[in-house]
């Protein structure tokens, strides 16, 4: 009897995005790259998670000294490269690349929570009067 392996989507773990976009250490950087190189030869595509991109944007800056900038546009440009996605619905880019678009605040993390609940249809509620720069968002004030 014939069996038929499924294989599963592959979705990336922060540390393995970071090895990515750091290269340190080498030889776990290497690995990470010849684990896209292995997918995309076997016709897949790894993703990477909303939680995965912004905990990855916390260590690029606070933990490899990169900009926030810099750490924004690495990030932009890896799932753009198309050796990586973001998972199905997500919204990581979306806010990557509304800080590309209009730098400053609200700061990513903030444009990924706004991402995600427009996604839905909903308005976003805060005390943040930088929301302001956002649509669909009500700005408590105090």
């Amino acid at each position: 009897m014939a069996t038929s392996e499924t294989v599963l989507p592959t979705g990336l773990d922060t540390s393995v995005v970071v090895r990515l976009l750091t290269k340190q250490p080498p030889a776990q950087a290497a690995r990470a790259l010849g684990l896209l190189n292995d997918l995309k030869a076997a016709g897949q595509t790894a993703f990477v998670s909303d939680f995965v991109v912004g905990e990855a944007y916390f260590a690029l800056h606070a933990h490899y000294d990169v900009s926030k900038a810099e750490a924004i546009q690495a990030l932009r440009q890896l799932i753009e490269s198309g050796m990586v996605t973001p998972e199905p619905g997500g919204c990581s880019l979306v806010a990557l690349k509304s800080m590309t678009t209009t730098p400053g605040k609200p700061g990513f993390a903030d444009r990924l929570i706004h991402a995600q609940y427009r996604r839905g249809g909903n308005r976003v509620a805060s005390f943040e009067t930088a929301f302001r720069r956002l649509d669909g968002t009500i700005v408590l004030v105090a």
